[in-house]
């Protein structure tokens, strides 16, 4: 059984590379098929079936019994693909979906967005990965427990994480079924649906191993989905097919089609559509709550050294940048696209996607001043829409929407996966096996995590079949969530030895209860804003007062046991005695 896994550890790379070869190869075929006369929507269910009948398969082929290959994949993935199976883990429905789509709404007001999830990265590799790779065990709620004792600062971390994972996966969940609805031609109710049903083929069977060769397979078709359809605009507007150069020709453009338009908050402006504290406040909760997510963190568990859990940190803002350096000229060629090819069209002469687009909701034209032409004030493009419309916008072939929307689908459900495993092993690991019955068999661990992911991934999608707020707030708010109860506690649990129970407790209730207050009371409540911050930055009240709770509380009370300062005093040095 080792030498298999060591086999099929050393040959990953001819795996994935014939994996490549054979996804571009059918992406091929479909397009010479629909040069040759197959339907569009016949298109549309060939990529759908078979990307996620290819997850499903990896998912099956991964299927364990095995505790440590379900919670922790071995702890023998190599930092290269573990790097790749982070961005995908990362890139979720708002990174391929919405963040583009954020960058064409906002302009340079979305690019807090770019810098606040590249630069938690930082975090992640300075703060955190090495040294919770070197305490070594499962989840971010075991190193809560063993770090502060008892069940305490344990049970707080299993609310926050399942709550922060929860609104994350509604969000998933949300850009799976748009992608569905639209390109399956269903009810977004029945997309919801089915984009839950190829989730759970993935990670119900395998765990965390399943989910790790899943999502380094899945970053491959979404990178590739992402690039082609701006590489190709590229070419195609300016001559030159690296777009990330190619674009600021591009906003030239743009700024002469906007004085024509008479656009009066242009895109390469600053704070047109936020003010300075805001997108600060937002980068700086992004940035955190990068570093403090449970299903990412729970990656850096299952590399085999500290070393290379530090290297794969790094291999994954690789990854990750690939996609992030795009996206702002992704938005920029869409922005283009419209201005000099859509609007001032006849309403008439639309072509077919503006409908299709309506059906789903993402669109919107309204003839206001019923002269029949369409006017850019007459035109709605969601922020959803804008990547997964693209291509159809820039009349290219078909077949790369249907890349793009194959993309977009691998990013929701990769990222789903992660979150629903998250949930689940922080329900049956750290509740039912640590807390619990400590005695449980491994069959018994589980067959309750499996039961778990499932009744879980239902209530994401009942949620989501709602259509709740936009894919990219929901992700912010989860972000300021997790920012708010883990980053404190984990930081000063790592960094300050007199980091106490008391204080790790008190601090994470504080920040999680603050961040929530002020979330749902604006959000919902009707609660003024304070200082004028938006609800994706709500984090920005709760992370200061966790770090500063946890300090005065630990100063005010009993310094921890000698035997938990050693562990700290371990831990802090990953490069001696690794595990």
């Amino acid at each position: 059984m080792a030498t298999a896994k060591k086999d099929f550890i050393s040959n990953l790379p001819k795996i994935y590379t014939m994996y490549t070869g054979g996804f571009i190869a059918f992406v091929i075929f479909l397009a010479i098929a629909e040069q040759m006369g197959m339907p569009n929507k016949i298109i549309g269910y060939i990529f759908m079936a078979a990307t996620i009948g290819l997850y499903a398969m990896i998912g099956i082929m991964s299927r364990t019994a095995q505790v440590d290959e379900y919670y922790v994949a071995g702890r023998k993935v190599p930092a290269v693909f573990n790097g790749m199976a982070v961005g995908a883990d990362w890139m979720s429905a708002a990174s391929f979906i919405g963040m583009a789509g954020t960058l064409y709404v906002q302009g340079y007001d979305g690019l807090a967005y770019v810098m606040g999830w590249t630069g938690g990265y930082v975090l992640v590799a300075l703060f955190l990965a090495p040294f919770l790779r070197k305490f070594g065990q499962y989840t971010i709620p075991d190193f809560l427990g063993a770090r502060y004792g008892g069940n305490a600062a344990r049970t707080v971390g299993i609310i926050a994480a399942i709550t922060a994972s929860f609104v994350y996966v509604v969000a998933q969940v949300t850009g799976a079924g748009i992608i569905v609805s639209r390109f399956l031609e269903v009810p977004f109710y029945f997309g919801v649906f089915f984009g839950l049903a190829g989730i759970l083929v993935c990670s119900m069977l395998g765990g965390m191993r399943a989910v790790t060769w899943t999502q380094v397979a899945q970053y491959i078709i979404l990178i590739i989905a992402y690039l082609t359809p701006i590489v190709w605009l590229s070419l195609k507007v300016t001559g030159n097919p690296i777009p990330q150069i190619a674009y600021g020709e591009v906003l030239q453009n743009i700024a002469v089609l906007e004085q024509q338009l008479g656009v009066t908050a242009p895109h390469s402006a600053p704070f047109n559509v936020t003010d300075r504290t805001n997108f600060l406040a937002l980068t700086f909760c992004l940035m955190v709550g990068t570093a403090a997510l449970p299903h990412i963190l729970m990656r850096f568990f299952t590399t085999p050294s500290v070393k290379e859990a530090r290297a794969s940190v790094g291999w994954s803002l690789f990854f990750i940048f690939l996609l992030y350096f795009s996206a702002p000229a992704y938005a920029a060629f869409a922005k283009y696209e419209v201005y000099s090819n859509v609007v001032g069209q006849a309403i008439a002469d639309l072509p077919s996607w503006v409908a299709s687009w309506t059906q789903v909701g993402l669109v919107a034209v309204n003839d206001a001043n019923g002269d029949g032409i369409l006017q850019l004030a007459e035109l709605t493009l969601k922020a959803d829409a804008i990547v997964l419309a693209t291509p159809e916008i820039a009349g290219l072939p078909y077949v790369i929407a249907g890349l793009v929307a194959a993309g977009g689908l691998a990013a929701a459900l990769s990222t789903a996966d992660g979150l629903l495993l998250t949930i689940s092993n922080a329900l049956s690991h750290d509740v039912y096996y640590k807390m619990v019955n400590p005695n449980a068999s491994t069959t018994k661990r589980l067959t309750i995590a499996r039961i778990l992911l499932v009744f879980v991934a239902f209530c994401a999608a009942l949620v989501a079949a709602q259509k709740p707020e936009g894919i990219l707030a929901l992700v912010a708010w989860a972000f300021s969530i997790a920012g708010a109860a883990f980053f404190p506690a984990l930081v000063l649990g790592i960094f300050w030895k007199r980091a106490n129970k008391a204080g790790a407790v008190s601090g994470m209730i504080v920040g999680f209860a603050l961040t929530m207050f002020y979330l749902v009371g604006v959000q919902f409540m009707g609660m003024e804003k304070w200082f004028n911050i938006n609800t994706v930055s709500a984090g920005i009240f709760g992370i200061p007062a966790g770090f500063l709770v946890i300090w005065i509380v630990s100063l005010l009370t009993k310094a921890p046991a000698q035997e938990v300062q050693d562990m700290v005093e371990d831990i802090r040095y990953p490069h001696i005695k690794q595990a």
